[in-house]
């Protein structure tokens, strides 16, 4: 099969590789991971169902309640303890819930197969959900989840238990795409923390002929593998397919334009190479992508148990981080990504203070943690690491300002007041 050739894997290395395991977490951005999704989508007599949850589907209850009314095209007899929850849909219940439906469907194993979970919010509830649903599973039913960021929790405690694995970093990213070859490839470099460059063999593309050529640059750097019907939701989707169709490829010449002006002009070198339904990465050239690596870095980081490891790919992440993802572009597309790019740094700056902390680190740990309230000030738990730091340290009144900080935020962002853990760390620091 195609696809097994491609991404080196197949329905039989996936069962073994994640035998035993309720959870399976595929590494996000990898080049294979469309092709490995398409996969699964056409093999459902094997016991896989699928689900992509949808814009607009950002929490639990109408990502679940889509769910079921979509399997029940295909099956009117799915979700039925799902359905009784929703009357109360706390997390728990819905957990429980999601569990013996899945658990009443025949087969053995039976997956789950949940892309672009990173449209829900990794919070409390999902946390809650997350556990109650992994605890209520029976045997030989999987959950497994595609997301566009590998965040910390819930999933750290799940690795721990065995009950989860993540897979896809077995490989290097490329390794999946490239073919090692003789003759050198031209060199793609492309830097989008900031304000977003391009080098081709060493040159500057300094003129794209407008901000649309750019853009869907960016775009194609950004998607290792993307349809051309997501390309056409993204960039024109009030336009009628054929006229969309024209601007595409007028944009996509123009971009193939730049690219070969700085390599050969006689010659025509893509960016990207169509087959199976996709746009992937060309294999005429050899890309070098800053957030590829950063991204990598962070998300290998969270699945180690190395401490000296992780440090050294988590510090190395922090300082690629130079600025938000294209700051000077607000396409929503852009927006979306950026902000995820934030909260993965923020992330690693929290387990770099966290490891600080675990060494008693005190200074080390304090800093990263306050670099991390810069981009996440709502985080009231990091708030509270900070004020025990300054409390360890005998610098109450460093400890009061930083609660002062948490209340301001908390008031004006979301109108409310502080936990009671957090309140009650804060009384003990007045007593002292």
């Amino acid at each position: 099969m195609v696809y097994e050739v491609v991404t080196k894997v197949s329905l039989e290395s996936f069962r073994e590789r994640s035998r035993g395991k309720k959870v399976v977490l595929l590494y996000p951005w990898t080049n294979y991971r469309t092709l490995f999704l398409t996969h699964f989508y056409n093999r459902t007599q094997d016991g896989l169902l699928y689900y992509r949850i949808r814009e607009g589907q950002g929490n639990l209850v109408d990502w679940l309640k889509a769910m079921v009314d979509e399997f029940n095209e295909s099956d009117a007899g799915f979700g039925q303890n799902l359905k009784a929850a929703f009357a109360k849909p706390a997390p728990q219940a819905l957990g429980e819930a999601l569990a013996a439906d899945l658990g009443s469907l025949r087969g053995d194993p039976v997956t789950l197969y949940i892309d672009e979970l990173d449209r829900i919010p990794f919070d409390d509830s999902f946390e809650q959900f997350m556990m109650a649903l992994v605890n209520s599973m029976r045997d030989g039913v999987q959950i497994t989840f595609n997301s566009r960021l590998l965040m910390y929790h819930p999933w750290s405690t799940l690795v721990a238990r065995g009950e989860a694995v993540v897979l896809g970093t077995e490989e290097r990213k490329n390794d999946v795409m490239f073919t090692v070859e003789e003759k050198p490839r031209p060199q793609l470099e492309v830097y989008s923390l900031g304000r977003g460059y391009v080098l081709v063999n060493g040159q500057f593309v300094n003129n794209w002929d407008g901000a649309l050529p750019r853009n869907l640059f960016f775009f194609f750097m950004d998607r290792p593998l993307v349809t051309r019907r997501e390309i056409f939701e993204t960039f024109w989707p009030d336009l009628p397919v054929k006229e969309a169709t024209n601007v595409f490829h007028v944009t996509k010449r123009k971009i193939s334009e730049r690219i070969s002006m700085k390599i050969d002009p006689t010659q025509t070198f893509e960016m990207t190479q169509y087959g199976g339904g996709f746009y992937r990465p060309s294999d005429k050239l050899t890309r070098h992508y800053d957030v590829e690596a950063f991204q990598s870095d962070v998300e290998k980081a969270m699945t180690l148990t190395d401490d000296a490891e992780e440090e050294r790919l988590l510090m190395r992440a922090v300082e690629n981080y130079k600025a938000p993802y294209l700051q000077d572009t607000d396409m929503d597309w852009i927006v979306q990504r950026r902000e995820q790019l934030r909260q993965l740094n923020a992330q690693a700056l929290i387990s770099l203070g966290r490891l600080n902390k675990r060494r008693k680190n005190d200074e080390l740990a304090l800093g990263y943690f306050t670099r991390s309230l810069r981009h996440v000030p709502e985080r009231e738990d990091i708030h509270r690491e900070v004020m025990s730091i300054y409390m360890r340290m005998g610098q109450q009144d460093d400890a009061r300002m930083q609660y002062q900080r948490l209340c301001e935020t908390l008031q004006s962002e979301y109108n409310i007041n502080p936990s009671r853990e957090t309140q009650d760390l804060f009384h003990l620091i007045e007593n002292m």
